[in-house]
């Protein structure tokens, strides 16, 4: 499975980015995927994670700003985020717990990270 993510950039304070997250390759069936960031001096945190059948989990700094969301037939996650502060700036990585066939292991992928500049 690759996972490529993209929509990172510039933005003011207050405006908003949208992220995609493509899933391609040969794989049986994708889980649970999640959005991480990791920003300079900091360890790399959950910021979002959404598994079939299940609500979505925030990050406590994000409720209320940030919405992820998946577009199966596409195999695409994405992640809306609001109201954006400059605390935001950070990498941010795509994650998909998937496995290669039915009989398969889960194993967990990691896409590229994306980089979110926010200037106050």
């Amino acid at each position: 499975v690759q996972l490529q993510a993209s929509g990172g950039g510039l933005v003011q304070a207050g405006g908003s980015l949208r992220l995609s997250c493509v899933a391609s390759g040969s794989f049986f069936e994708i889980d649970a995927m999640a959005w991480y960031r990791r920003s300079p001096g900091k360890e790399r945190e959950l910021v979002a994670d959404l598994k079939p059948g299940s609500s979505a989990n925030y990050a406590d700094s994000v409720k209320g700003r940030f919405t992820i969301s998946r577009d199966n037939a596409k195999n695409t996650l994405y992640l809306q985020m609001n109201s954006l502060k400059p605390e935001d700036s950070a990498s941010y990585f795509c994650n998909a717990e998937a496995r290669a066939t039915s009989w398969s292991n889960w194993r967990t992928y990691w896409g590229q990270g994306t980089l979110v500049t926010v200037s106050s």
